[in-house]
């Protein structure tokens, strides 16, 4: 009986290794349907599992609550498992690097406790050849088993959206690869149980880590000529977002639209294409022009702030300034890799100290990685300048009464930065507004 009919039958396991965002719902998508390991190093997050609590929202907590997914800090959990899905970030160093730590020590614990017959599959976003030409080693030293022998391995990169209630495992078709026919019919075929658009079967590995690095280098460059065209049209005194509408109306216009790239995706995926090509002797062009555009438009929002703050005789130095949303996009509690942090830390430079409000923030994590303790939106008042990073469904519901009341009353305009254009422009175009959006 081969792999796959085992695990239909629930005589062998799934295990997911790595349990954020996109690994907990593939483990409770498969757990629906077998047995699953959900393992993670991070004992709290584990606990909250257990206590029935989704700290991602990606599934809520009542689906936690039910599913069967054995979720586990240890290990060794990982041997009564036959297929193996790698979900572990793969983010960036301070230089651009890819950081591939996480992806090897994930590599090295479960090469600890590989047994024969398994099928190691990796959905960590990589530049072509990170799965064979790093993971593989790894794993065939850590376990004493030989790769196409004792073991076999594939690729299917996740394209699971944080935050997104419409396009989900379930629903956006799979791209998966194998190392050889027997082990991609294996692959694709246990995806299929859960993933109801169907699978691609990619014809390498390599190719299917190359498709995955392209999908979002191909965004980011998308969004790069917006933010551009933003920074141009704001020169005319030209409204980007209406200009978008107009051109939108023709049938094979691009619905991009400008703002801050965070993430772990479209933030980061560029660097590790872009890396690899410089390996092999190839310095980008276009895809770094775009990350760097992208990378500024923290300071470039920042230094909008402080021209709008001068125009509207606010002393800058000390400007009491509110920021809305912190996260990297909205409706989601993940603050990694959030470009507000560039707003945030560009106004410290003119003398601003930020209040930041997030309702739908992970308060701990902000703390923990940029020391930021977030304010309720009770304690908005007597702003100078207001800015709205992040389009949170809480502040879509703000009406023009609510905002005033941000502001100190003696001031003649209000200062206000709507980044992502949530409000009605032409409300807010009137003699006690200051407004300005990307």
């Amino acid at each position: 009986m081969d792999l796959y009919a085992k695990i239909v039958k629930g005589e062998e396991k799934i295990s997911l290794v790595g349990l954020g965002y996109v690994g907990m719902p593939i483990a409770v998508a498969f757990a629906r349907k077998t047995g699953v390991v959900g393992f993670d190093l991070n004992k709290k997050k584990i606990e909250l599992y257990k206590n029935g609590i989704d700290p991602t929202n990606e599934v809520g907590d009542e689906v936690i609550r039910n599913t069967k997914v054995d979720f586990t800090a240890d290990p060794a959990k990982l041997r009564e498992a036959k297929f193996h899905i790698v979900a572990v970030p793969t983010p960036v160093n301070d230089d651009h690097t890819p950081d591939l730590s996480p992806v090897e020590g994930a590599s090295r614990i479960l090469g600890q406790n590989l047994t024969k017959g398994s099928i190691v599959v990796f959905e960590s976003t990589v530049y072509p050849g990170v799965t064979e030409e790093i993971c593989v080693p790894i794993l065939e030293q850590e376990s004493g088993l030989k790769c196409g022998e004792d073991f076999k391995i594939g690729y299917s990169p996740e394209r699971i959206n944080p935050g997104d209630k419409v396009h989900r495992l379930e629903t956006i078709t799979k791209i998966v690869s194998g190392m050889d026919e027997e082990a991609l019919d294996t692959i694709a075929r246990v995806y299929e149980l859960v993933v109801e658009a169907g699978v691609y079967r990619a014809e390498s590995i390599k190719v299917a880590e190359a498709a995955k690095v392209i999908e979002n280098s191909q965004r980011d460059i998308n969004i790069a000529f917006m933010n551009e065209l933003s920074m141009i049209f704001h020169k005319m005194d030209i409204d980007t977002k209406a200009v978008l509408d107009a051109a939108g109306t023709k049938w094979n216009f691009l619905k991009f639209m400008p703002g801050l790239v965070g993430g772990h995706c479209i933030g980061v995926d560029p660097y590790y294409l872009t890396y690899k090509a410089e390996e092999l002797g190839y310095h980008s062009q276009i895809i770094l022009s775009g990350r760097r555009i992208n990378d500024d438009m923290g300071k470039y929002v920042a230094e909008s702030l402080v021209k709008s703050l001068i125009k509207a005789d606010i002393p800058v130095k000390r400007a009491r300034v509110a920021i809305l949303g912190f996260t990297f996009k909205e409706n989601c509690p993940d603050t990694r890799n959030t470009k507000v942090i560039d707003i945030y830390k560009e106004l410290g430079e003119y003398g601003i100290a930020p209040m930041v409000v997030d309702p739908a923030a992970d308060a701990d994590e902000a703390e923990r990685l940029y020391g930021i303790t977030f304010q309720t939106m009770e304690e908005v008042r007597g702003m100078d300048a207001v800015i709205i990073a992040v389009a949170h469904e809480d502040f879509l519901k703000l009406d023009r009464e609510q905002i005033a009341a941000f502001y100190e009353p003696s001031h003649k305009r209000k200062v206000l930065l709507d980044i992502k254009g949530l409000l009605d422009r032409k409300e807010y175009l009137t003699e006690d507004y200051l407004y300005w959006r990307l």
